[in-house]
């Protein structure tokens, strides 16, 4: 994103390959608390996806965490994304703005990791 620039040092750690593996071993890396969540995602969506007999469950699980790790190796978007969040959950303003800004992150993020 343009307004958030990464600092001296870049992204923590390159984009992975968007495979279940290797985007747990990013959330691993950048997010570790999240790796629990992740595991438990990737359970439900490889039972969804046998029980559906459709990839859609598995894509979509690639989908949303290789968009989280775009959004987490860079620290200031994340933070960034924390606070919109925070904000909007606090119920004190107008948040379409922030919602905007959200979306904007979201979408910054699949186009770094190739889903656009």
């Amino acid at each position: 994103m343009s307004g958030q620039p990464d600092g001296p040092y870049g992204p923590l750690i390159p984009m992975p390959e968007l495979t279940p593996d290797a985007l747990r071993a990013a959330v691993a890396k950048i997010a570790p608390s999240r790796v629990p969540e992740l595991t438990r995602r990737l359970f439900e969506a490889t039972t969804n996806a046998q029980q559906t007999q459709s990839l859609a469950p598995l894509r979509a699980f690639i989908h949303y965490w290789a968009a989280f790790v775009a959004i987490h190796r860079h620290p200031q978007r994340a933070a960034r994304l924390r606070e919109l969040e925070l904000f909007i959950d606090a119920g004190e303003g107008e948040p379409m703005d922030a919602v905007t800004e959200i979306r904007q992150i979201w979408e910054a993020a699949e186009v770094e990791a190739g889903l656009r």
